[in-house]
């Protein structure tokens, strides 16, 4: 399985703090923290950026988080040079009040002029927010009018600032690395709680590719911020300005700020915005793992966002995770909670083991979807015969019993099915179940 070297990341509160100083604009709070939004704008940065008439015509803003945090800038074991951790271009479109959120993978293969082929988030080490812009509108075939940049330690601050935010976790994780853990459902996060769903990468390890999914929760958490600074009062949003003010740079002015506060007031956060991530390919070059960008596909999205339409046709959700990959606006997964069934019974966490012990054809992928259902995650393989006369269902302990009788009544099999192991079944995940003949 493919490992990489552990590196926290996140990058929400670039555009919750976007979205922050918009709405306080409004309200004439942001004149004295321009000096401090401003700082790490240069002119090379300015030059790199395309004028654009914000509030007639839609814009693109590169939205960045940086791996630095008061931790690590302490440490000193980073100098001064910070790798752009996550990446994200936003098309705003203010006369017809549509976000479009597109992430890129860090780790795409891009041409970099002068230093040859690099990561994409090799280019604000090697050339600052300016070639960040550069190599990123080269890349989507876009231009970008507008940059905004913020650290961790300023994406907690945002969402605390805010009282927390609601979000429906699609799937339990239990991440150390990440910073913890979190149950599934809909539920209030703190800031804390907030970056182990945006960090959290190797509870996907087993499904696919973890940046994407974490990628997909960032874009999540982004809509939820959204939802709750535009609905704030006056004093909650001058506390997430001022929270986040030390951790944020953009080239945003006052100017631009009070006329797209103005232009976007009425934004809904299920509707009107869409998100999804750039088309990619993983590839090992010379001992390095790359994302290596599906290019016809790409086109087509960028082609669409460019448009103002979805960069995807329809919602995609992982079937296995319950993750929300693509949102094209729809409104279907507003106030979608992951914890339930669609009866409002309890959704269950944890792994099956499905083993076909009967020899036909197919019928362990149809067990799986009845599994997968509960909110199970489930492996498929044959048992080691064919000769099971029943099917049974296994667990390990006492406090499993409920859920393995709900397990083969999901089957279509009693309470006679299950069977509580005394060392006779091997297995790692939580229910073992052998399909016997008499599974029809």
């Amino acid at each position: 399985m493919r490992k990489k070297r552990q590196r926290k990341r996140i990058a929400m509160g670039a555009v919750a703090a976007v979205l922050a100083v918009l709405v306080v604009g409004v309200v004439g709070y942001a004149g004295n923290l321009v000096g401090k939004l401003g700082a790490g704008i240069d002119d090379n940065l300015r030059a790199a950026l395309v004028h654009t008439d914000m509030a007639k015509e839609p814009f693109y803003v590169l939205l960045m988080g940086t791996d630095r945090s008061a931790d690590r800038a302490e440490g000193g074991d980073y100098g001064e040079s910070f790798r752009s951790d996550s990446i994200m271009l936003a098309r705003i479109d203010a006369p017809n009040k549509k976000v479009t959120l597109v992430s890129i993978h860090r780790d795409s293969m891009v041409d970099m002029g002068e230093y040859g082929q690099q990561k994409l988030n090799a280019a604000h080490a090697l050339g600052g927010p300016a070639l960040s812009v550069e190599t990123v509108s080269k890349m989507a075939g876009v231009p970008i009018s507008h940059y905004a940049e913020i650290d961790f330690d300023g994406f907690r601050s945002v969402v605390d600032a805010l009282g927390g935010i609601e979000v429906d976790v699609p799937m339990a994780i239990d991440d150390w690395e990440a910073g913890g853990s979190l149950e599934r459902g809909l539920q209030t996060l703190n800031g804390e709680q907030a970056l182990i769903l945006c960090r959290s990468r190797h509870a996907y390890d087993d499904w696919g590719d973890g940046d994407s999914y974490r990628a997909a929760n960032q874009r999540l958490v982004l809509s939820a911020i959204a939802k709750k600074l535009l609905s704030s009062d006056v004093g909650t949003i001058a506390s997430t300005v001022q929270s986040m003010a030390d951790y944020v740079s953009t080239d945003l002015s006052v100017t631009d700020i009070i006329g797209l506060a103005q232009a976007l007031h009425g934004l809904d956060a299920g509707s009107d915005i869409y998100t999804a991530m750039e088309p990619t390919e993983s590839a090992y070059i010379d001992d390095i793992w790359y994302e290596i960008t599906d290019q016809e596909a790409w086109q087509e999205m960028m082609r669409r966002v460019d448009a103002g339409l979805p960069p995807t046709e329809e919602d995609v959700v992982d079937g296995v995770s319950g993750t929300i990959l693509a949102s094209a606006g729809t409104g279907d997964l507003d106030g979608r909670d992951s914890s339930k069934n669609a009866d409002g019974s309890d959704r269950r966490d944890g792994e099956v083991a499905i083993r076909n012990g009967n020899g036909i054809a197919g019928a362990g992928e149809v067990a799986a979807e009845r599994v997968k259902a509960l909110g199970y995650t489930v492996n498929t393989d044959n048992a080691d015969a064919f000769d099971y006369p029943q099917t049974l269902v296994v667990y390990g302990t006492s406090s499993q019993e409920e859920a393995a009788v709900e397990l083969a009544e999901a089957l279509g099999f009693g309470a006679d099915a299950i069977f509580k192991n005394d060392g006779t079944y091997g297995f790692t995940a939580d229910f073992l179940v052998v399909l016997g003949a008499d599974w029809a």
